[in-house]
């Protein structure tokens, strides 16, 4: 497994941790957590988003085209 490492604020830190100890888990277990279910939905929030707008203005772009 890799590892990363990223700088945030002390603050940012803070609620991360405060998060963590809320939900009885370690900090990084919790950031792995929401991190592996934001790469699992983003595409999805994407296609989802994509399909609306091209559904909305189907008739605009059609008389661009």
């Amino acid at each position: 497994m890799a590892s990363i490492t990223i700088a945030i604020p002390d603050e940012q830190l803070e609620k991360l941790q405060q998060l963590a100890r809320e939900s009885k888990v370690s900090t990084e277990d919790l950031v792995r957590a929401n991190l592996e279910d934001w790469l699992a939905n983003s595409n999805d929030d994407f296609t989802q988003s994509a399909s609306y707008v091209l559904k909305k203005n189907a008739e605009l772009y059609r008389r661009l085209a």
